[in-house]
């Protein structure tokens, strides 16, 4: 797994990334309950995969810690294209990898081109064509 750091459930807002089920997400909402007479305040947390884009709801106490993953963004070069891949390389190790070319960028990934790519987790995501 790649760096995370842990914070308290309560802290994090809309916006902030969390990891779910081993997954790094960004929250789409957060709605904390009121605590019932000995209980804690709950949080339902709303977030979406950043490299899946899938749905996922966690419901926990408050003061309950929870891994937050450490992003990385670096950029690399477009070496070639095949399909809806890049091979790669990044731009101060000189390692070269295939990265995915998302559906938004599709058409602004040329060879030659440099982009900037996230790290999380262990995966790679390409996040825009740099100009």
């Amino acid at each position: 797994m790649g760096e995370v750091k842990q914070t308290s459930v309560g802290n994090l807002t809309k916006g902030s990334y969390v990891v779910i089920d081993g997954v790094a997400c960004k929250v789409k909402s957060t709605q904390t309950s009121r605590p019932g007479k000995h209980g804690h305040a709950k949080v339902r947390l709303e977030a979406v995969g950043l490299i899946d884009e899938k749905k996922r709801v966690i419901v926990m106490p408050g003061h309950d810690k929870i891994n937050v993953p450490i992003i990385g963004k670096k950029t690399a070069q477009v070496l070639s294209i095949q399909g809806d891949k890049a091979n790669v390389m990044d731009s101060e190790t000189y390692e070269t990898f295939d990265l995915k070319i998302p559906e938004d960028l599709k058409g602004q990934v040329v060879e030659g081109s440099n982009v900037l790519y996230w790290e999380i987790l262990d995966q790679k995501t390409m996040k825009q064509v740099k100009g």
